[in-house]
């Protein structure tokens, strides 16, 4: 493989009026992800600490192995959601390592609102156990839940996405026999009864953790009995009469030793085998990203300045360099796995697209797992790129995308609209993991076509009636579409409806994909198989 030859000056002015703006932005990220994990109202912190319970993060550091990764996701769920109130949507989840295995943690956090479930809490808990399926990764449940906040109720409880898709996922995780873990460390009410019941083991903590489908409020309100929680669903009850826990632990950190324990039990499947060779790192320094991402998003972005900073030894071989430029694709390695790349280098045409799609499925033959690198306003529109079969070529794309049987994940690394979202493995096409950089922008068109396509209408509708816009008009209906536009296509507000699953300081992408990487290949990789490609 050529190293790629770069053509950044990281002494231009460019180069530093970038690299001043991405930093800042890295910075406030930081900052945000550091205040939603940690800012808590002291009486809350006091309340944890008179019932003798941990901190969630500290729960989740004792469970993982000493001075390994953990790798967060969708840190800032639902922070444009409940005026703030919910941060992390009260829960964290993640991957981690626990006696040397690969796991997913889900933790509720019983400092905010008590651990209850929001709309956003349901989906980030039913997005950890997808991924737990995907990649037959087993789940550790730190419970503490005050059941689904109730005056939300028909936002999470009725529909297949919502609280029940929990509990189907656990059992198919289940079926599947991938192991789950439950700590029963406070109460756990309502659906959250169901978390420990369905997990292989579950641990009760003695005199803080009960379960029941109805607590006392709700067993008085029904039947008029007058019942302790202790009573109704303590660690003695469950432990030895109801037969529901299956260990009884005198303290959070003794319940967290059981649960080590038990999963240094699990067998452990062989990985899948991919290509891989000695893990290297980039020729260039990453943090030359910040100068290379451009401050306005509508700025041309070379790919291969980014791929050079994100692969071992800054070498890829192209494919098909000369033929479809506006799609790179091409292999490299990731700390030592083989991968094949394809990155958005503008507009997608209709030989990016048969590029695209033809090595999608030379990458899947040979088991190859794909990254997409997102930097794109969609596919070119036009009467002449309709009449050489634009539409027909990217169906080709979607059709491969869809079909490959290999681990994907996708970046979206500065723009990402309209059905290029779509072709480049957005998160319709179920990506294993999805991630963001802080500059990004996602929507089904730019602000500026998106005002363009409305006022032509506008006009049109006025012109059948003889009236034009005046320019007073058009600024008035130009500016609300700009407002909402850039308010509901930032990085911020995706990554708060969990639409991807968090945003990444650029400087650390490349160990997260690796994380990911490696932890997709808990699964096996199916044999390639399509559906009908259009010719």
């Amino acid at each position: 493989m050529q190293r790629i030859a770069s053509l950044v000056d990281p002494r231009s002015e460019g180069f530093r009026a970038n690299e001043l703006h991405n930093k800042r932005l890295a910075t406030e990220l930081k900052a945000l992800q550091h205040a939603i994990r940690f800012d808590r109202p002291a009486r809350e912190i006091e309340r944890l600490q008179q019932q003798n319970k941990m901190f969630v993060r500290d729960r989740i550091e004792a469970l993982l192995d000493p001075d390994t990764p953990f790798l967060e996701l969708s840190t800032l769920a639902g922070n444009r959601a409940y005026d703030g109130e919910v941060p992390s949507a009260a829960q964290v989840v993640g991957l981690g390592i626990v006696a040397g295995r690969e796991v997913i943690v889900h933790a509720d956090d019983p400092s905010v609102k008590g651990g209850a479930w929001y709309p956003h809490s349901v989906k980030k808990i039913v997005r950890a156990l997808d991924i737990a399926i995907e990649n037959h990764l087993p789940v550790i449940h730190l419970c503490d839940c005050a059941g689904g906040f109730l005056p939300m109720q028909a936002e999470f409880f009725a529909d297949k996405y919502h609280a029940g898709r929990i509990f189907r996922n656990q059992s198919i995780l289940s079926k599947m026999g991938v192991p789950q873990v439950a700590i029963a460390m406070g109460h756990c009410t309502a659906g959250g009864a169901y978390v420990p019941a369905l997990s292989d083991y579950n641990i009760i903590v003695e005199g803080t953790g009960a379960i029941f489908l109805g607590g006392p409020p709700v067993v008085k309100a029904a039947t008029g009995a007058v019942v302790t929680a202790e009573e109704l669903g303590g660690g003695r009850v469950h432990t030895r009469v109801s037969g529901t826990c299956d260990y009884l632990a005198r303290s959070e950190a003794h319940a967290i030793a059981i649960a080590r324990d038990l999963i240094a039990r699990f067998h452990q499947p062989a990985k899948t085998l991919i290509n891989r060779a000695a893990p290297e790192p980039p020729a260039y320094d990453v943090s030359e990203l910040y100068g290379i991402l451009p401050r306005d998003p509508r700025a041309q972005l070379e790919m291969r300045e980014v791929i050079a900073r994100l692969v071992d030894g800054s070498r890829f071989h192209e494919y098909q360099p000369c033929y479809g430029e506006t799609l790179v694709c091409g292999f490299a390695q990731l700390h030592g796995y083989q991968i094949g790349v394809l990155a958005n280098n503008g507009v997608l045409l209709s030989e990016s697209a048969l590029k695209g799609a033809h090595f999608i499925q030379l990458c899947d033959k040979n088991r190859t797992p794909l990254l997409f690198l997102q930097n794109t306003t969609g596919f070119m529109v036009g009467r002449d790129y309709e009449r050489r079969g634009i539409t027909k070529d990217g169906a080709k794309l979607i059709m491969a995308v869809a079909g490959a049987s290999v681990p994907k994940f996708t970046l979206i690394c500065s723009s990402s609209h309209g059905a290029g979202t779509y072709a480049m493995a957005g998160r319709a096409f179920d990506p294993r993991f999805l991630f963001s950089w802080p500059n990004s922008q996602i929507s089904a068109m730019g602000a500026e076509q998106a005002v363009g396509v409305l006022t032509h209408v506008k006009a049109k509708q006025l012109a059948c009636r003889g009236r034009r816009l005046s320019e007073e008009e058009l600024t008035a209906i130009r500016q609300p579409i700009v407002e909402e536009y850039r308010e509901r296509s930032n990085a911020y507000y995706a990554t708060s409806e969990i639409w991807d699953d968090g945003i990444l300081d650029p400087v650390d992408t490349r160990t997260a994909l690796a994380i990911v990487l490696s932890a997709s290949l808990n699964a096996p990789i199916a044999a390639p198989h399509y559906g009908v490609f259009r010719m």
